[in-house]
């Protein structure tokens, strides 16, 4: 998933503290930043259901009484865990239709572990687990609405490729299996079966494409950056400044078997957030 620590409650910052998320949103306005974090909250903890192993019938069940408190919520009559977001859904103009797709992205883990997707499903599930999380957060930002929709589809796409792409093991560990059918049977992989399909020395070429995409989606994603103030695109710019480097030492790495788990350091974190932090 995009998002990085787990979320128990209304302490929104805390439960993005240690995450890329929270340095790139500590930087914003205090209004900015508690929406942002309002909005990581939410996903994380409607993830942390998709992604329990509790009884399938239960956690559809609570992603439906998520989508109920998030009608209440917009119907004037919000629960006490959506309390706190009345203020910056008027504020900001946040979009009932974004919240919703965002638990139907994470209920596509739930009914049976995805397997191979094919590339059309693949696209709906990042659409809905992180482009809906762009939407949300480009209004928070303030961006204009065709750019802001456009940098949510190509930055939401990127940031989701590259973790399918960086979490293939631990996906694997869970029965799970995001890289698209398309592209394992182009390599000559023709089973499912994550953790074989882990450990085919095929898999490299099917990463390829994934690769290939998200430098796209980033590249379209700065394009998009690029012609707006600066102050409205410094939290987004980080995001991808950090995810682009995780890509590329994952392309350096290589995708064979075994493959050590890599991160971002502090150092190369800093020098990010420097850079880009400040207008």
């Amino acid at each position: 998933m995009t998002l990085e620590s787990a979320a128990t409650g209304p302490s929104y910052a805390s439960s993005a503290s240690g995450s890329s998320f929270y340095a790139a949103m500590r930087i914003l306005p205090r209004s900015q930043r508690e929406a942002m974090f309002q909005i990581y909250s939410f996903c994380r903890q409607v993830d942390d259901i998709a992604d329990s192993d509790g009884p399938r019938p239960q956690r559809l069940a609570a992603l439906q009484q998520w989508r109920d408190d998030i009608a209440a919520l917009y119907r004037g009559d919000p629960p006490e865990r959506l309390r706190d977001y009345v203020g910056s859904v008027q504020k900001f103009g946040l979009k009932a239709e974004d919240f919703l797709a965002i638990v139907d992205g994470m209920e596509m883990d739930v009914p049976e572990d995805i397997r191979a997707p094919d590339l059309a499903t693949l696209d709906l599930y990042c659409d809905r687990v992180a482009s809906a999380v762009g939407r949300l957060s480009v209004r928070v930002f303030g961006l204009p609405e065709a750019d802001g929709i456009a940098l949510a589809h190509h930055l939401g796409r990127a940031l989701q490729l590259t973790n399918i792409l960086r979490d293939i093991d631990e996906d694997a560990a869970i029965g799970r299996l995001y890289l698209p059918r398309e592209n394992l049977l182009a390599a000559g992989i023709s089973g499912v079966d994550p953790l074989k399909v882990a450990a085919d020395p095929n898999l490299p070429k099917a990463c390829a494409p994934l690769v290939a995409k998200a430098r796209g989606h980033f590249e379209q994603a700065d394009e998009i950056m690029i012609r707006n103030p600066r102050q409205v695109v410094r939290a987004p710019r980080i995001m991808s400044k950090y995810y682009h480097a995780i890509l590329e030492l994952l392309v350096a790495r290589g995708f064979a078997s075994p493959r050590p788990p890599v991160r971002l350091n502090k150092l190369a974190r800093i020098a990010i957030l420097v850079r880009y932090a400040f207008v």
